[in-house]
């Protein structure tokens, strides 16, 4: 396993260790940014997000950079991207930082566009992300790291909100561009 796909899985193994802290008993003692309070065990978690999310900038570069492009990191990578980002959505719902409708939007156009890039890749057909979806993907990655900081930046809902509206939008550009890939016959 070549340098850049250890760092894609380590991405995902640190999605447990995520959840672990986010979850984990809040009586440990709270600590303060900027006049913002928020669980101790909650602030780790939260650079452990950010940490994780960086790691597919990484990934990435050095899968470019040093011509370490594999069938298996095409795969895993977009994979744990958005196991991060579910169990995020999913972890900041549980602790009522993000409304229910919002995550169930995203997470549904997630399933759909990899659903639709099954369906391509079963006729041989590929659908690389667009511009849009990596917008859309940047505030998502901002809106969880910043609600999880309990709004450190009080821009946290804006960028939800943001991520909703580009995951709509995208959504509905893949697959207008890609409809003779579904077939109703």
């Amino acid at each position: 396993m070549n340098l850049p796909n250890k760092i894609t899985v380590s991405r995902v193994l640190l999605i447990p260790v995520f959840m672990l802290f986010l979850f984990f008993p809040r009586d440990l003692g709270n600590i303060t940014l900027f006049s913002t309070e928020m669980p101790l065990t909650q602030f780790i978690a939260a650079l452990i997000f950010i940490f994780a999310s960086c790691t597919d900038w990484v990934d990435g570069y050095v899968a470019r950079k040093y011509q370490l492009v594999t069938n298996f990191g095409k795969f895993l990578d977009p994979l744990a991207d958005k196991l991060l980002v579910t169990a995020a959505l999913i972890g900041l719902v549980q602790i009522g930082t993000a409304p229910a409708w919002m995550v169930i939007v995203i997470l549904s156009r997630e399933f759909a566009v990899t659903g639709l890039r099954l369906i391509a890749a079963g006729t041989g057909a590929v659908i690389a992300a667009d511009k849009l979806g990596k917008w859309k993907t940047t505030f998502q990655i901002l809106a969880i790291a910043i609600l999880l900081l309990n709004n450190l930046i009080p821009i946290g809902d804006i960028c939800l909100w943001i991520a909703v509206i580009l995951t709509v939008i995208s959504g509905i550009g893949y697959f207008t561009k890609n409809k003779q890939v579904i077939s109703f016959e």
